[in-house]
């Protein structure tokens, strides 16, 4: 199995950046998810001209937010999200979880009211679960941790919940990031455009179809 430290980091968070760059401003924002603790940034960006062929490791650019206990419920909740099957690694497997915060940590204007939004959303996942459970999320079985997660993507949260769905819809779309920018996701879902081809056939005729051209 792949382990984090293979792929390089920023790669995959300019990668991302591209991606989602239409997104991250859009996300929704409840001001009552704003951690007490979440001082800001005070890092430098690496600018427009980062080093492309230096391999990039968490922390190298700027200093990380995410204590050890938050490391462990983002790792326990990004494999709910995606967990490992017979054709690929699980979403912590691939280094998911160093994205995320090193995502939260930049000092950048777009991330910003992301990094306030996990963080309380982590210390709440974890009190849920001690509340319900009796154990922090990342020591729940899998079914006690769907159960969690499928109370805040339902189009209607239980009212202890509602207010935490902003969070769990954003981390879960951060997660899907990180994971379909790395090659073992971009294989998982036939993404090939990154790939030589000699030849070039043309959209399949079903596109076509689909678009009214055919």
């Amino acid at each position: 199995m792949s382990t984090p430290d293979d792929f390089p980091r920023m790669d995959r968070r300019k990668a991302l950046q591209w991606m989602l760059s239409a997104t991250a401003t859009m996300a929704v924002r409840d001001p009552h998810l704003l951690a007490a603790d979440a001082a800001p940034v005070k890092a430098q960006g690496y600018g427009p001209d980062p080093v492309m062929v230096k391999v990039y490791k968490p922390g190298d650019v700027w200093p990380l937010t995410l204590t050890e206990p938050q490391r462990r419920t983002t790792r326990a909740l990004c494999d709910v999200i995606i967990p490992a099957d017979n054709a690929s690694p699980s979403a912590s497997a691939l280094g998911v979880p160093d994205f995320i915060d090193e995502w939260i940590s930049s000092p950048y204007p777009a991330q910003a009211g992301d990094r306030r939004l996990i963080l309380e959303g982590l210390q709440w996942i974890d009190t849920e679960s001690s509340t319900r459970f009796g154990k922090a999320f990342a020591d729940l079985s899998l079914e006690q941790q769907t159960a969690i997660c499928a109370d805040l993507a339902v189009a209607k949260p239980p009212p202890g919940c509602k207010k935490y769905a902003a969070f769990f819809k954003r981390f879960r779309d951060l997660t899907a990031g990180g994971y379909y920018t790395t090659p073992e996701g971009m294989k998982a879902i036939g993404y090939v455009g990154n790939m030589p081809s000699g030849t070039f056939e043309g959209p399949p005729i079903e596109a076509l179809k689909h678009v009214g051209l055919a």
